[in-house]
């Protein structure tokens, strides 16, 4: 957690129309300019259309052609999907190639509405949230190229995040945390199950923001005493201090068990406070 980036370019993206977004600009006038060196990453949110094809590049290369995702996407080698349009997405460039290697998308309480509510929704009844949808952002399509995988672009993404957060006054945050169905070779939801067993116990959310899955995972017919480990990014939600809402859902087309998942910035963990929130 302490390999934080070189270089680090925060900013809000433009305003968009509705959503209430703060604007800030992503270079300072007058700046001195200087070669990034190795190792350096820029972080920004997606201004235009083509910015925004590149994360859902990336992510068709980390979902469907590392992970074997089935998805339906109307632009050939790009995960798109109806929410896309209504979203916020946070990129992380090498700074040297200015390749995208990293990415979150972002949906604002204000666009929820427009789009008609969160991804989400489409995986959980989410009803119990209701009196946090006001404050409450979703976050969704994380991935990292194969080849950056550590912390500093991790904390990089976070960072951003809880920029945004702070600057628009919002407060809470939601998502569907994945879990492969693939283990040790065999296609099995056991590991997924185990997985649940562990968090239920440790990360469980109070009952009243419990939620419910619309397509569960059979976990009472799958083996939950496996030894193993949750993803790297959900340990690393738990440890900012995350809660687990329920039992996971399936997801075929990715073929994985989602997590519902809540992060209040006033839960987050000490040990990351100053880091995040400079408090």
């Amino acid at each position: 957690m302490n390999d934080l980036p070189t270089l680090m370019q925060l900013s809000t993206s433009p305003e968009a129309a509705g959503t209430g977004i703060v604007q800030r600009p992503a270079v300072v006038p007058g700046a001195a300019q200087v070669a990034p060196a190795r190792g350096a990453i820029e972080v920004t949110w997606a201004r235009h259309l083509d910015e925004v094809r590149e994360a859902q590049r990336l992510r068709f290369e980390v979902f469907a052609a590392e992970m074997g995702a089935r998805l339906t996407t109307p632009v050939p080698g790009h995960d798109v999907d109806l929410f896309d349009d209504y979203c916020e997405h946070l990129l992380v460039r090498d700074a040297q190639s200015l390749q995208v290697i990293g990415t979150y998308r972002v949906l604002t309480p204000a666009q929820a509405k427009r789009v008609g509510g969160t991804y989400s929704d489409t995986e959980f009844d989410l009803t119990r949230l209701r009196t946090l949808r006001p404050r409450m952002v979703e976050l969704g399509r994380s991935c990292v190229h194969p080849d950056h995988r550590h912390g500093g672009v991790i904390m990089a993404l976070w960072s951003a995040l809880a920029d945004f957060m702070v600057r628009n006054e919002l407060d809470t945050m939601i998502g569907c945390a994945s879990i492969p169905m693939l283990h040790n070779g065999v296609v099995s939801g056991d590991a997924a199950a185990s997985i649940w067993q562990q968090v239920r116990k440790t990360h469980l959310a109070p009952i009243e923001y419990h939620v419910l899955p619309r397509l569960p995972l059979p976990v009472e017919h799958l083996d939950g005493s496996i030894a193993v480990d949750p993803p790297a990014l959900i340990k690393g939600y738990l440890r900012l201090g995350a809660r687990v809402l329920g039992a996971p859902a399936w997801d075929p087309d990715f073929n994985t068990a989602d997590l519902p998942m809540l992060m209040r910035l006033a839960d987050l963990h000490p040990r990351y406070r100053k880091h995040f929130l400079g408090a």
